[in-house]
């Protein structure tokens, strides 16, 4: 898995809520008492988005946890549920686990132009305007929200939680880079590799769009949220002793992006401590940018996301 490391570059602005959009649910697919597709038109999008949604069997009140995929996304479903034991291990919890399907190397973000390749990216209009109203009215939602993602997504969940800080208590950021300076040439190059015009995103780096996306500028920002990050360090670790195979992969690529990772981690750990923001960031000695290092680290975020958002 290439790096996901994610985001734009500088300055302080905040975005103000956006006019609630006419987004509506076209298709519901029970996959299960506890699973549930949803098929959503969206205006910001110009299509129909899928996003899963794993909930409680029963009725009642409840947060939602917004969880963001990677640079390759599964197809038909968040690599989440197909990668890790996500489903198995939200099961029996009083929340509502909301997973995006879809949005290659789109870093979440609203594109400024759309893309030759990728087509329209609206997603940040996406997810924190037409979403959220249509979780909270179809599944028992109280509007109070944590999001998080891996790499890619990871990156992302900070760069949403700081340009909208009124919608989420909680974020959190597996083998993510929250900061943007350090995060640009690898941002750039991991929209090129999959055939999309980097330039089409924030413009060119440096240009106001991107200071605007670089959660390291706008940590004040995520001030009084829960925050949670996690880093390897690009040594094989435990994982790497398990025959799989993408074995090789996870050691000659994802190696070297966890390293990546965890400098960009050591560095944005030190700007939250500078403004006195606390932190709960997992260090560890060894590990790749792979998935079964993500759900361990999925199981051990949840200690500082669930009491933060009551789940």
């Amino acid at each position: 898995m290439l790096l996901t490391l994610a985001l734009a570059l500088a300055g302080p602005m905040v975005t103000e809520p956006a006019t609630a959009a006419a987004a509506r649910i076209v298709r519901i697919d029970e996959v299960s008492a506890t699973r549930a597709s949803l098929f959503v038109d969206s205006p910001a999008m110009g299509r129909t988005v899928q996003v899963d949604v794993l909930h409680p069997a029963g009725g009642g009140s409840r947060p939602s946890y917004y969880l963001l995929d990677g640079l390759d996304p599964g197809v038909g479903q968040s690599t989440w549920t197909n990668a890790t034991d996500a489903e198995a291990f939200f099961r029996g919890k009083n929340l509502n686990v909301v997973l995006p399907v879809g949005g290659q190397a789109g870093y979440y973000t609203d594109w400024q132009q759309d893309d030759p390749h990728f087509g329209r990216y609206r997603w940040e209009t996406f997810l924190t305007s037409e979403l959220p109203p249509l979780i909270d009215a179809t599944f028992d939602g109280n509007g109070v929200n944590a999001i998080g993602g891996l790499s890619m997504g990871g990156n992302a969940a900070f760069i949403l939680a700081a340009r909208n800080p009124w919608l989420y208590e909680a974020v959190a950021g597996y083998s993510a880079c929250p900061d943007t300076g350090l995060a640009t040439g690898a941002v750039m190059f991991s929209i090129a590799n999959r055939g999309g015009n980097p330039l089409n995103m924030w413009g060119p780096p440096g240009s106001p769009a991107w200071a605007e996306h670089d959660p390291s500028r706008m940590a004040d920002r995520l001030r009084g949220k829960a925050i949670y990050l996690s880093t390897g360090t690009g040594v094989p670790g435990p994982h790497e002793a398990e025959v799989k195979p993408q074995l090789a992969e996870n050691i000659f690529l994802g190696g070297p992006v966890e390293a990546g990772v965890n400098i960009c981690t050591l560095n944005f750990d030190r700007q939250l401590r500078t403004v006195g923001i606390s932190a709960r960031i997992d260090y560890s000695a060894t590990g790749t940018h792979s998935w079964s290092y993500w759900q361990d680290t999925l199981h051990a975020s949840w200690a500082t996301i669930g009491p933060a958002i009551g789940a």
